[in-house]
């Protein structure tokens, strides 16, 4: 479908220039963060979801997770389950 719609709207230029350096930082362009915002709002019928950047302890221990540090690996499910106390 070929995109001929404009929208516009007038925000303060604070606002434009942070929220588009995190759409920049999320590999988004403000038109592709105003289109899936729009498609998240026709999908629930209301407010999307949030999309937010990772803060500083969740990116280290992602990172940590990619390079295999401290990780504890189960042969199957049943032995995961097994290693869980029981409440």
């Amino acid at each position: 479908m070929t995109k001929t719609a404009m929208i516009r709207a007038r925000v303060e230029p604070k606002l434009k220039h942070d929220a588009e350096a995190i759409f920049t930082r999320l590999g988004l362009s403000a038109t592709e963060a105003i289109t899936l915002f729009y498609k998240q709002v026709t999908l629930r019928h209301g407010m999307p979801f949030a999309v937010n950047i990772p803060n500083a302890q969740t990116c280290r221990e992602l990172q940590e997770a990619y390079d295999g540090k401290d990780l504890i690996e189960y042969e199957n499910l049943d032995a995961l389950r097994a290693s869980v106390p029981d409440d």
